[in-house]
């Protein structure tokens, strides 16, 4: 990474490893739109205080409320700018609906069931599992299911809206009300929105985040001869109407704050919203009991400089058309496993081959494809499971997390009968189950 010295501050020549690996951008073969309208507003902040933290940049090019990317557009799919597992293929979510009733058995079966969705896309997976739970009715018996949807996009869910509900929802206006719109599934399940993971009713829940904390704010920091310094956002002197990195002169708060005293690498991306979000499910998990399931691009505390953005899918210059492309960072496992604090048990990361395998897709790709007698359906069946547990494709480039509740793994004490708990499911072999 070279630095030029411009003023007090640093400027970051290179500022992501991506492009030192010899990434195309989509800047580079097409001109994107731009759009400028969050661009002044960036570039007046910037001008009246100082740079800004990686941070409040992408909170502000994500869900600035007029401008920001998720809170303008329906981003997924062929036509967008990335496409998700499950809208790749419905096995992905019936599998996940399998675990869902797996840890909600291993619980004793609860009377009440919250499935509780943060950042759900386009409602995809949570409709596939809802289906699980409808085949698998006779299992949960009484137990009062409902879903819960965290989403900030007020685009994003109207589209989980009509997919979820069709016409039997409604919003709800008054602002001061938790729930922003409620709606009925066909098979007459409530399904409700919230803007905030803790507006959502307290009870027995499972929680699933699938790529919903990569899109989380991070810092960036780099080692320095003079210590650690804070990778900021300035607008450019020699064109006002593009962004550069810088370094900040000395340290900062969340230098200060966020990077650890014993810590190696050169560079290191911190999440701190990720942070107070698994701390919340794990308060919650603790408290009500329930189990939270994370699946999303990441590590175990070993990356470095992972910021990136994408549109269209291909990779994006993260600087330029700020709140035109999805900003994303991998997500820091060890660090989400640190913040859950021992409250709750954590398992994983696995890769998403691992956990597949050991929720029996190869099983579930082999019958369906005996009762499927369609050449061009069973040719699409084989490329969405090349796709999912491909290691080159989202096989070994998605990670499976869990949060369980402390005493899900202890052994049961004084029944023999009981012995040892059911294993977790997805995070063990199916041959030792």
């Amino acid at each position: 990474m070279k630095i030029i010295y411009y003023d007090q501050y640093e400027v970051l020549k290179v500022p992501c490893a991506l492009w030192q690996n010899g990434y195309r951008w989509s800047s580079s073969v097409q001109k994107l739109e731009s759009n400028k309208t969050l661009l002044k507003h960036l570039a007046y902040k910037i001008n009246a205080t100082g740079p800004i933290s990686v941070a409040e940049y992408m909170r502000e090019a994500l869900t600035n409320p007029v401008s920001g990317y998720y809170t303008r557009n329906d981003m997924l799919g062929p036509d967008g700018d990335f496409i998700t597992s499950p809208e790749i293929s419905q096995i992905f979510g019936e599998l996940l609906g399998v675990w869902c009733v797996s840890e909600w058995m291993a619980a004793g079966k609860p009377s009440v069931l919250h499935l509780v969705e943060l950042g759900p896309g386009r409602g995809s997976l949570g409709g596939d599992i809802l289906r699980v739970f409808t085949q698998l009715k006779s299992v949960l018996g009484e137990a009062e299911v409902s879903l819960h949807l965290v989403e900030v996009s007020p685009k994003l869910s109207q589209v989980q809206a009509e997919h979820l509900t069709r016409h039997q929802q409604q919003e709800h206006d008054a602002k001061e009300e938790l729930v922003y719109r409620s709606g009925t599934t066909h098979t007459g399940l409530p399904v409700c929105w919230y803007r905030r993971i803790e507006d959502v009713p307290k009870g027995f829940s499972i929680f699933l985040a699938h790529e919903f904390f990569d899109a989380l704010p991070i810092y960036k920091f780099q080692r320095t001869e003079k210590g650690w310094r804070e990778v900021l956002v300035d607008v450019d002197p020699e064109s006002p109407d593009k962004l550069r990195f810088v370094l900040s002169p000395s340290r900062t708060l969340a230098s200060a704050t966020f990077v650890q005293h014993d810590e190696k690498r050169q560079h290191v991306e911190v999440c701190p919203d990720g942070g107070v979000t698994i701390q919340n499910l794990a308060n919650r998990i603790a408290e009500d009991g329930g189990a939270a399931l994370i699946a999303d691009y990441g590590h175990d505390g070993i990356k470095t400089d992972t910021f990136r953005g994408y549109r269209g899918h291909q990779l994006h210059n993260v600087l330029e058309a700020p709140g035109m492309a999805d900003l994303t960072a991998d997500v820091d496992f060890g660090y989400l496993r640190k913040m859950a604090g021992g409250q709750v048990t954590c398992l994983g990361p696995i890769t998403q081959q691992s956990f597949l395998k050991n929720m029996g897709i190869d099983t579930r790709m082999q019958v369906l494809m005996r009762s499927c007698h369609n050449k061009d359906t069973q040719a699409q069946l084989i490329h969405s499971y090349d796709f999912l547990t491909n290691p080159k494709k989202m096989g070994h480039r998605f990670q499976f997390f869990s949060v369980l509740g402390r005493g899900r793994l202890a052994q049961s004490k004084g029944d023999q009968k009981a012995g040892t708990p059911p294993p977790v499911a997805g995070f063990t072999e199916l041959g030792r189950q």
